[in-house]
């Protein structure tokens, strides 16, 4: 899994409160439990169909912000083509470039965009190694804890800790069949463990993760990435 990627820096705001007045009337919210943070979903609009996933900002909080932020046109990125910054609707016409029956599917390279179906490169960049031009932390949980345990799974791809960027993977297999993708000790990382972060679960449209895996690579696009806060039907 390889990808290129930056550190998300975390924004902070500081509100002070002005001085309470006498005899000042408390608040009607005052005492009220804040309201429940909304779902958020993300639907991959493939050329062979939807792929409905919830995303887990609980969970990962950087990855699944610096995902919604790309996908909707929010976040700069480096385009490694033309070396110029630009922002737009990032994953909107990329390939899923890598694919392995019975494994995963990955897509996120900004390279694929408008590629043609089966294109290995392009502008003699060799598909698989581009990224949004900066790299952000891992978001991962103690060696022993089971992210894997399911099919469809949305996680990051990376070329070694801390390299996460745009690249992304949906996972088939799943358990026994994936135990290299599980979180592991290992003194490459600052962390003190190295894997892949897990930011969302399939929830619709997973039977296409294994019909894409069999379409062979590049021959499968990323139409349209769609942030909601609706659950999707992948109709």
């Amino acid at each position: 899994m390889k990808t290129m990627t930056f550190a998300v820096a975390a924004l902070a705001a500081v509100t002070i409160a002005a001085p309470a007045r006498a005899a000042e009337k408390p608040s009607k919210t005052q005492g009220q439990a804040a309201a429940p943070a909304k779902d958020v979903y993300a639907v991959f609009e493939t050329s062979r169909g939807k792929i409905g996933v919830k995303l887990l900002p609980a969970e990962a909080p950087k990855t699944v912000a610096n995902f919604v932020e790309l996908a909707t046109a929010k976040k700069e990125f480096t385009d490694p083509l033309t070396k110029k910054a630009r922002k737009g609707p990032y994953f909107d016409g990329l390939l899923f470039h890598r694919v392995i029956p019975g494994f995963m599917i990955q897509g996120g390279d900004p390279a694929t965009r408008d590629a043609p179906f089966g294109a290995r490169a392009a502008a003699g960049l060799p598909f698989g190694v581009s990224g949004p031009g900066y790299q952000f932390a891992d978001e991962l949980p103690k060696p022993g804890t089971l992210l894997f345990d399911k099919p469809c799974v949305l996680a990051m791809a990376n070329a070694g800790p801390n390299t996460n960027g745009s690249q992304f993977f949906i996972t088939e297999g799943f358990g026994a069949q994936v135990p290299q993708l599980e979180p592991a000790a290992c003194d490459r990382s600052p962390q003190g463990v190295c894997g892949y972060t897990r930011f969302g679960q399939g929830v619709c449209g997973c039977e296409r993760v294994g019909e894409i895996a069999r379409a062979g690579n590049a021959q499968t696009r990323l139409v349209k990435v769609t942030i909601t806060s609706t659950p999707p039907t992948c109709k």
